[in-house]
C-alpha cells in the first residue's frame, strides 16, 4: 500500500510546476477560508475590477485608448451603484417593511387555505392536515422571525456598509487603474517557470470572465423582464419579489424553483384564485422558460460546459464552504478544479508561454 502511495505521489507531484501549482492553490484557500470575512471588501473590490476589465478592453477594441476606457468603465460602475443604492435599495427596503406587517396575513390565509383541503379532497384526514398545518406554521413562523433579525441585523451593520460603500469603489478604481502595476508586483514573487499554474490560469479566465459577467447580465435581464409584467397587473412587493427572481439565477436549477414558492404565495394571498393569479404565473413562467431556454443559451455557451449534476454538486459543496460567495462563485471554482484536472497530465514535456 506505501508502494502504492508513493508511485502515485511521485507520478503527479515530482514535477515542481505541480508543486507551484499546488502551492498556489492552497494558499488561496487558506487566505478565503482565515481572512476570508475580514478581506471581503478587498475580493468585493477584485471581483468588480475583474468584470470591469472586460468592459475595458471592450472599449479597448473598438480603438478606444486604455485609460479613456477606465474612465469610460468606472464611470457606468459608479452610474450603476448609484441606481442601485438611491433607487432599487430604498423601494426594496420599503417592501420589506410592508411585507413584513402583513405577513400574519399572509400566515392566516394560508391556514385557510390548508383548512379546506378535507373538503376538497377527502382522501387527507383532518389529523393529517392539522399535522400539516402545525410543520407549515412553524416553518412560516421561522421565516417571518428571520425577516425581523435580518432588518435588525442591517440596520445595526448600517455603519459597515457605509464604509463598504467608500472602501470598495476606491479599491476598484485603482486595481483598474494601475492593473499592470500590480500584476508585476505580485509576479515578482512567482517563480519564474510557472507554465502549469499558467496554462490553468488562461483556461479559468476565460471561463469564469465570460461567466460572471454573463451571470450579472442574467440578473439583471431576468429582473427586469419579471419586475415588467409584476408592475403592470399592479402586484404587491413587484421590485422585492423581481431582485429575488434575479437573483435566483444564481443558484441554477434549484434557485428558479425555489423563487416560483414565494412569487406565487404573494400573488395568491393578493388575488386568490382568480384569473389575476394565471396571468401573473403565466407571464412569469414565460420570463423563466426564455431565461433558460433562450438567455442562458447565449449568454453561457462556451462559457461552462459541466454536467447539470457536476454544478449542483459544485454549488452545495462551495456554498456550505464559503455561503454567499460560495454560491456566486460555485460555477467558477468548479471550472478551477476542471483546468486543474485538464491541465495537469499535459506537464510532462509541454513547455507554455508564461506572463
Amino acid at each position: 500500500m506505501i508502494t502504492v502511495i508513493k508511485g502515485w505521489f511521485e507520478k503527479h507531484f515530482s514535477d515542481p510546476q505541480a508543486i507551484i501549482l499546488v502551492s498556489i492553490l492552497f494558499l488561496g484557500a487558506v487566505l478565503i477560508l482565515y481572512w476570508g470575512a475580514i478581506l471581503t471588501p478587498v475580493l468585493a473590490g477584485i471581483v468588480i475590477a475583474y468584470v470591469l476589465e472586460g468592459l475595458v478592453k471592450r472599449f479597448s477594441s473598438l480603438g478606444v485608448p486604455r485609460f479613456i476606457s477606465f474612465l469610460l468603465s468606472y464611470t457606468l460602475f459608479l452610474t450603476a451603484l448609484a441606481l442601485i443604492l438611491f433607487g432599487l435599495v430604498p423601494l426594496v427596503i420599503s417592501q420589506v417593511s410592508q411585507l413584513v406587517v402583513d405577513f400574519p396575513q399572509i400566515l392566516n390565509k394560508v391556514q385557510e387555505l390548508i383548512l379546506t383541503i378535507p373538503e376538497k379532497y377527502p382522501l387527507f384526514a383532518d389529523q393529517e392536515i392539522e399535522k400539516m398545518l402545525g410543520s407549515f406554521s412553524t416553518e412560516l413562523v421561522i421565516v417571518g422571525q428571520k425577516l425581523v433579525t435580518v432588518s435588525l441585523s442591517s440596520a445595526v451593520d448600517v455603519f459597515t456598509v457605509l464604509v463598504y460603500l467608500v472602501v470598495v469603489p476606491l479599491l476598484v478604481f485603482f486595481l483598474l487603474k494601475d492593473k499592470d502595476v500590480i500584476l508585476n508586483w505580485f509576479r515578482r514573487f512567482l517563480p519564474v517557470d510557472r507554465s502549469l499554474a499558467f496554462s490553468v490560469w488562461k483556461e479559468v479566465d476565460a471561463k469564469m470572465g465570460n461567466y460572471i459577467r454573463g451571470k450579472l447580465l442574467e440578473i439583471v435581464i431576468v429582473g427586469v423582464a419579471t419586475f415588467i409584467p409584476l408592475k403592470i397587473m399592479g402586484m404587491n412587493y413587484a421590485a422585492t419579489m423581481s431582485l429575488l427572481v434575479g437573483l435566483s439565477v444564481i443558484i441554477p436549477y434549484v434557485g428558479a424553483v425555489a423563487v416560483t414558492i414565494p412569487v406565487a404565495m404573494i400573488a395568491w394571498f393578493q388575488w386568490g384564485a382568480s384569473s389575476d393569479f394565471v396571468y401573473l404565473m403565466i407571464a412569469y413562467l414565460v420570463v423563466q422558460f426564455l431565461d433558460g431556454n433562450i438567455l442562458v443559451p447565449l449568454l453561457f455557451s462556451e462559457a461552462v460546459n459541466m454536467h447539470p449534476a457536476a454544478i449542483i454538486i459544485a454549488v452545495l459543496f462551495f456554498g456550505g464552504l464559503w455561503g454567499v460567495w460560495g454560491v456566486f462563485f460555485a460555477i467558477p471554482l468548479a471550472t478551477l478544479v476542471q483546468a486543474v484536472i485538464n491541465s495537469w497530465p499535459s506537464i510532462q514535456g509541454k513547455k507554455t508561454e508564461v506572463p
